[in-house]
């Protein structure tokens, strides 16, 4: 029995010591190589051919893993032929194939030293045990460096195997959806087996849309499907087999387009019906909504008794258009049985459409309202904040505690969804609310004013004022606020583009908020940003727009990139030195007085 309860207790030390090294091994590898990017917002051709050049992150790779000695003439050189993955010869350049073969291995040793792949899903299996024995410091036969063919085949294996783990981890800060035709391409790439272990999601509202819309929420649905038709997406919806056709046959009789004058945006006669026709649809289910769900304080949105009451006097000197045969002057908000009968359509697809439930199940499954990643609070907008720079309460709640109940109402509703069952209307009315509420995190202005902008003549009724996270972030106090209420240093946002080319910059001057929405759609600045944190530095990329990447690559060069610094490190940045360290290190004490109190037990 002695025997027994022995072995029992050895075998216990061993696993825990196994667990308590490999905690320690985990907080003492540098903090992963992470890319932030937001706003997508359905550029899915640029994306994939900004995401295969990874950002301009090889010169920065480089530059960390090689000696200081090094030059940026032969820095650039190196990074040239991992791009091309294959050895050239440069002028001015000393450096023979095996001095290139050597620092390509620095930079693989390097990079490999703080990941967890398996080495066969990075090298070539024909180079697998040499770059192996090259990385050990083991020797390697002389042929390797002499044959050509064998040294040049070696750089190329050497430049793939780089190329694939330049990042460790991808942060996309929202909204994949509308604006841009290819939505669904996103989603694929960042779902695919090549990235969907690396990426960490953030909703955006325009995801929230159109969570909304497939959970049933019946303006939502118009909503998701008044933009698409607003930008003329009948390539994105045959993808997803969405059949618009009773809309469309509906919207080009009720709102033939020489009837159409508001400030529809639609270039097609076919996209601009079926724009009008579910902006009505839209407005009158919004009003529903906002009627049963007086705590969401929303009135200042019904708009429709006012419409009536001036298609009624005759009094639209302050309208667009006045083009309403839908509406009922006694009851505006009540639909017509053909609307109701395209709404109920659309909703029925939007629900049921396997296409778009393989996409949308991405975001269920996968987004988070916020995430924390190293010392940084990752948001789509903003933390709702008073003019006073306190937490603003939503609902009873507020802070993070508001984050939280948002994300378990989110993941109630994702799971009802993908399972089919039937939905809480105050459910699906929050991502309503969410849409386009004034205290919602992922919206951040007074109102939405999308009636006033199609409808009215007075500008000045368009504005859409917003309220006041960034004026907060400018004061220590509130930014203390957020370090001490999410247990963080920064924050990172996006939601609201900023124009690099006035002069703006992405973070502030202490490096503690920095915004990464640089308008990367057409339909904003054609720009973007991304932000990039290795152990070495943290810093912003202001990417390229689609000519000058076109320019390039007519003239065979790189696109360029300008580099904002946001922050550089003396020493690497370790995983102890961040909030996952802290967990970590009380995980690795637990473990380490467990064995103390059975190696106390055996004495």
């Amino acid at each position: 029995m002695k025997e027994d309860s022995f072995r029992l207790q050895t075998n216990e030390l061993d696993k825990l010591a196994q667990q308590l090294l490999h905690l320690e091994n985990e907080l003492n590898s540098n903090i992963p190589v992470t890319l932030w990017i937001s706003d997508l917002h359905g550029e899915g051709d640029r994306f994939m051919s900004i995401l295969r050049g990874r950002f301009g992150m090889l010169y920065q790779t480089c530059r960390e893993a090689l000696p200081n000695t090094f030059s940026v003439d032969k820095i650039q050189y190196l990074t040239t032929i991992i791009r091309k993955k294959e050895y050239f010869e440069e002028e001015n350049i000393l450096m023979d194939t095996q001095d290139v073969i050597f620092c390509l291995v620095q930079i693989l040793k390097y990079r490999l030293s703080n990941l967890r792949h398996r080495t066969g899903d990075i090298f070539a299996p024909e180079f697998r045990n040499t770059i192996k024995r090259l990385i050990s410091g083991l020797p390697v036969p002389d042929q390797v460096f002499e044959e050509p063919i064998l040294s040049h085949r070696l750089i190329s294996h050497l430049a793939h195997s780089i190329k694939q783990i330049l990042l460790d981890r991808i942060l996309v800060l929202g909204d994949i959806f509308d604006r841009g035709p290819q939505p669904d391409k996103i989603i694929r790439i960042l779902s695919s087996p090549a990235y969907r272990d690396m990426v960490d999601y953030v909703f955006g509202n325009h995801d929230i849309l159109w969570m909304g819309a497939v959970s049933g929420h019946q303006s939502l649905v118009a909503e998701a499907m008044r933009i698409t038709s607003r930008y003329d997406h009948f390539e994105l919806m045959a993808r997803l087999h969405f059949d618009s056709s009773k809309l469309a046959a509906f919207a080009e009789k009720t709102y033939p387009v020489e009837k159409i004058s508001g400030r529809f945006k639609a270039k097609t006669g076919k996209g601009r019906s079926m724009e009008k026709a579910l902006t009505v649809i839209q407005f009158k289910l919004e009003e529903q909504t906002i009627g049963r769900f007086p705590e969401y304080e929303m009135e200042s949105r019904l708009w429709l008794d006012r419409l009536a009451e001036m298609l009624k006097t005759g009094n639209t000197d302050g309208l667009n258009d006045t083009h309403f045969p839908t509406i009922d002057f006694e009851n505006p908000s009540k639909l017509t049985k053909e609307e109701q009968e395209v709404i109920d359509d659309l909703t029925k697809q939007f629900i049921s459409n396997k296409t778009i439930k393989r996409l949308l199940g991405y975001f269920f499954k996968k987004g988070k309202t916020y995430h924390i990643h190293n010392n940084s609070l990752n948001i789509h907008a903003l933390v709702p904040s008073t003019s006073e720079g306190e937490f603003e309460e939503f609902l009873g709640r507020s802070g993070r505690g508001l984050l939280d109940f948002i994300q378990d109402t989110i993941e109630r509703v994702g799971k009802r969804y993908l399972a089919g069952e039937e939905q809480e209307a105050k459910d699906q009315a929050l991502f309503f609310y969410l849409w386009c509420g004034p205290k919602s995190p992922f919206f951040g202005k007074h109102a939405m004013k999308t009636f006033e902008r199609y409808f009215l003549l007075d500008k000045k009724s368009h504005g859409e004022r917003s309220l006041y996270w960034k004026k907060n972030l400018k004061t220590d106090a509130f930014k203390q606020r957020l370090k001490d209420e999410f247990g963080i240093q920064r924050v990172v946002f996006g939601h609201t583009p900023v124009d690099y080319s006035k002069g703006m910059r992405m973070a502030s001057t202490d490096g503690v908020a920095i915004n990464v929405d640089g308008g990367f759609a057409a339909a904003y600045y054609n720009r973007g940003h991304a932000l990039v944190h290795t152990p070495y530095q943290l810093f912003g990329i202001i990417l390229p727009t689609p000519e000058e990447m076109h320019k390039a690559a007519r003239n065979l060069e790189s696109a360029p990139l300008d580099i904002e610094l946001i922050d550089e490190f003396r020493q690497p940045m370790k995983i102890k030195d961040t909030a996952k360290g802290i967990l970590l290190k009380r995980q690795s004490n637990a473990l380490l007085s467990r064995i103390r109190e059975l190696t106390q037990e055996d004495n």
